[in-house]
């Protein structure tokens, strides 16, 4: 086997660790998945550095915590100056592509002046402002027929297929393309089209667009053709391919639809499960008593039994619709003959509540449900498959790659390789929200710290906190945080979360002279 082997990289959005077939998951059908998995290293302690889109994301492509690479929470972007893994592989020889979600810049409108905050403030930041031009994955780059180029490199792609927001309504190149393949596109992305159905859930639509025309199935298709031409290249590839559901809004297009009943779907954790009931799950059911809506769309919310299964059910639907879309990529890679060397790697960028205590989408709440993401490395010529219980961030995903092809990482980056056979004594996640939400007074800011055995987490400003044994209370209902038999395990676990945020410092550039 060649000492650099191409890689496949698989990225799903907001998608749970446990919902997975191999995972154990007793609904969910993903068998093409769990071939990859029987044939890699499954890693059942795999966290985001982040539970939130854009901040993890750009975490995952610069091996760095968004407190250093600097976009910390959703609407900003990931500095033009910033390197990412992409680019030192690209720099090394390879050829790089991204097929999919990116979300390393917003690809939203802007939504409120800054006059509305901060008045007549002559300079209000203490950085200057990126160059517009940067922001290409903004609506406005796609509303031409003409498709739209991305400057080279993009975060070190060389190739770009975008999509961007998510199910039916994905926009990015996907849009474009759509409109000139389907006369009556216009038809399909109208809400009064779409399918009569009896689900009543917070974001359900049935939507018209078939199955073959669906974001997934563009992802899945891209995915194919590059790797067709791949085939016939002498340099090896590093293909991310991201798909942006199973996100919500719930709405798996054709026969995923109906794939799955929400009545063979049981909530696990309910919120009376909870000793004591934590602060966030107070205000979100106090407000689901009040009968008031979260104040944006995307925002965590109570539901009802029901409504929260027939969430489940068709985030089910979501989710095999990918797996067999991965089944069609793996597919091409092995008939392309390019399977013996290539490394396939698999995860997504957070999680959701989805049902954990009546919750759905996510939040400043941190739980393992948000947090743990499925994690596969499946390397033919790496180590013999099975499951792997190391603690493992978002941030190692670039030094495990960068060493397995056999280059260095740039100064600075923070992550670790997992294949050094020296795994983690714990890790760190961080959540900045852009809002007060949840009952929190004010936009929250928390931390957690995470060994095998404890997880504590600190909510900036709060008179309450929270600390789990691992092994006793896998679920995380029974809140030690108070608890005098574990005092001296929360004055360790501080400790830790100490030292760790101590080294939350931007270490490059390395220092060239003394003073």
């Amino acid at each position: 086997m060649p000492d650099q082997p191409n890689f496949l990289m698989i990225m799903c959005d907001q998608m749970r660790a446990d919902w997975l077939g191999f995972a154990g998951h007793p609904q969910v059908q993903t068998p093409n998945i769990d071939r990859l998995a029987a044939k890699g290293l499954r890693f059942t302690n795999g966290f985001a550095a982040t539970p939130v889109c854009m901040p993890n994301r750009a975490s995952i492509m610069t091996g760095r915590m968004p407190s250093v690479h600097g976009l910390r929470y959703n609407g900003c972007t990931l500095p033009a100056r910033a390197n990412t893994f992409v680019d030192v592989l690209r720099a090394a020889g390879y050829r790089t592509a991204m097929i999919g979600k990116s979300h390393l810049e917003p690809f939203t409108g802007i939504r409120r002046s800054y006059d509305d905050e901060d008045g007549d403030v002559i300079i209000r930041e203490a950085w200057r402002e990126e160059r517009a031009d940067r922001t290409n994955e903004e609506p406005f780059r796609y509303e031409s027929d003409e498709y739209h180029q991305f400057p080279k490199p993009y975060y070190g792609f060389d190739h770009v297929d975008m999509v961007t927001d998510h199910g039916d309504r994905a926009g990015g190149h996907y849009l474009q393309w759509f409109r000139r393949t389907v006369p009556n596109w216009r038809d399909l992305v109208n809400p009064a089209n779409q399918i009569a159905h009896n689900y009543s859930c917070t974001q359900a639509y049935r939507t018209p667009i078939p199955e073959n025309l669906y974001p997934t199935a563009f992802v899945r298709d891209r995915a194919c053709d590059y790797l067709r031409r791949a085939a016939c290249r002498d340099r090896p590839f590093f293909a991310f391919v991201s798909f942006p559901d199973p996100h919500h809004p719930f709405n798996p297009p054709g026969k995923y639809w109906s794939m799955y009943d929400p009545d063979d779907f049981d909530i696990p954790i309910h919120p009376e499960d909870h000793s004591p009931v934590p602060p966030p799950l107070s205000w979100c059911l106090h407000e689901f008593a009040a009968n008031r809506e979260p104040p944006t769309p995307e925002s965590a919310r109570i539901a009802t039994n029901r409504h929260v299964r027939e969430a489940m059910a068709l985030t089910a639907g979501m989710i095999t619709m990918i797996d067999d879309s991965v089944g069609a990529i793996l597919s091409t890679l092995h008939e392309t003959g390019q399977s013996d060397n290539t490394v396939v790697l698999f995860n997504s960028d957070h999680g959701d509540y989805l049902g954990d205590s009546r919750l759905l989408m996510k939040g400043a709440w941190s739980r393992d449900s948000i947090n743990r993401v499925p994690l596969i490395w499946a390397d033919p010529g790496g180590d013999d498959p099975g499951d792997r219980d190391d603690l493992v961030s978002s941030i190692d995903i670039a030094p495990t790659i960068l060493q397995r092809a056999g280059i260095k990482p740039y100064h600075g980056m923070q992550g670790r390789s997992w294949l050094t056979g020296d795994p983690r004594d714990e890790l760190l996640i961080e959540f900045n929200d852009l809002m007060a939400r949840m009952g929190f007074p004010t936009a929250a800011r928390v931390r957690t710290v995470r060994t095998r055995d404890h997880s504590l987490t600190l909510y900036v400003g709060q008179d309450w906190g929270e600390l789990f044994d691992n092994d006793a209370d896998p679920c995380h209902v029974r809140n030690l945080w108070n608890d005098p038999g574990y005092s001296t395990v929360k004055s360790m676990m501080m400790e830790r979360l100490a030292h760790l945020l101590t080294t939350q410092m931007d270490e490059s550039p390395r220092s060239l002279r003394r003073a």
